[in-house]
């Protein structure tokens, strides 16, 4: 198994925590966001692991971590910055993509490596929960997820209803070792001058990505899980999530180690 971690945003909307250091270097009850998902990693005996960085490059220095650079993170989205590291996609393993702004418990890291088929994505089934907790309205900041059975159809667009969300997609990806050429391919041969959901093919978002996948006929598996995660993205996000961990009211949906 190998794991690359997708780091090289400016966290903008972390500032200014994000001034002087990466958004995955940002600490969640003082630690960092990328220590939570390195130590699931230890204990799960998964080694093989690459940060592709890009702003604040030098702040990233762990122990026995392989750094690839997206030199154009200021005018790149994910994509491209996973495709920095594209020769790692070359068939010997699988390979598991992760955000660098989340954190997850050991048990959605365990489902997700378990889980088989060319692609497969955690989803979490309950995730309203959480978003109820967060905000007035959970529909305005979620995204459309469709399934039949454990495949998925449709993700990453606006929703109009609830009932177009069935599971929240949480930004952990494995890419079989028998696809992983393919994956890289795909994306080699794609319109480079055509827009996906709006953005440009340098920007284009990782939902679109696996979305043209599944227009291709990728077979991409559905992996879900109740809660156990949390996404860091803005300094209301980093106030509230320290809150809910110190104060234990949130154990039922997060417990970290």
């Amino acid at each position: 198994m190998k794991v690359v971690i997708l780091a090289a945003g400016q966290g903008t909307r972390l500032r200014p925590y994000t001034n002087e250091k990466p958004k995955c270097m940002v600490e969640l009850c003082e630690k960092p966001l990328l220590e939570y998902q390195l130590d699931a990693f230890r204990k799960a005996g998964v080694s093989d692991i690459t940060v592709i960085a890009g702003y604040q490059q030098d702040k990233i220095n762990q122990a026995g971590v392989k750094k690839v650079i997206n030199e154009k993170y200021a005018s790149t989205n994910m994509v491209s910055t996973l495709m920095c590291a594209k020769e790692l996609f070359d068939g010997s393993d699988d390979v598991l993509i992760t955000y660098g702004d989340i954190v997850y418990e050991q048990r959605i890291l365990d489902a997700i490596l378990s889980a088989s088929g060319p692609v497969a994505i955690t989803i979490d089934r309950e995730w309203r929960r959480l978003w109820a907790l967060r905000m007035d309205n959970p529909l305005k900041d979620a995204e459309t997820l469709r399934l039949s059975g454990d495949q998925v159809l449709e993700l990453g667009k606006r929703p109009k209803n609830y009932e177009e969300i069935e599971g929240q997609y949480m930004g952990l990806i494995k890419v079989s070792a028998e696809k992983a050429c393919d994956f890289v391919r795909t994306w080699e041969q794609m319109d480079r001058t055509a827009l996906y959901d709006g953005q440009d093919f340098d920007n284009m978002y990782l939902t679109s990505f696996i979305q043209y996948l599944i227009d291709d006929n990728w077979f991409v598996r559905a992996v879900p899980v109740v809660n156990g995660w949390l996404e860091i993205d803005t300094v209301d996000d980093l106030k509230f999530y320290e809150d809910f961990i110190r104060s234990g009211t949130g154990k039922e949906i997060f417990a970290p180690e």
